[in-house]
């Protein structure tokens, strides 16, 4: 992955961490830069496991798609690690 692969993918990530928010129904006690932690990680994630395995000349939609579940998955994560915390 080149320098310009990584700062897309973090571009690209801030913006999946907040599709993977409202993917999830209901309120999401987290901030918003953990929001966007998340959606990074998810885009450095997705990218590396469907990446090499699509070669596309444009937008990779299942790469995307991958991206944003893993985002919502790991939003609904913290969001249930948050609230176990807090409450004890």
């Amino acid at each position: 992955m080149t320098i310009e692969g990584i700062i897309g993918a973090v571009i690209i990530g801030l913006i999946i961490g907040a599709l993977g928010r409202l993917v999830l129904p209901g309120r999401q006690d987290i901030p918003i830069w953990l929001t966007m932690v998340v959606g990074v990680v998810a885009a450095l994630i997705g990218t590396a496991i469907v990446g090499p395995m699509r070669d596309t000349s444009g937008i990779d939609w299942v790469e995307l798609l991958v991206q944003v579940l893993l985002a919502a998955g790991g939003v609904a994560l913290v969001t249930r690690m948050r609230g176990q915390r807090s409450v004890r």
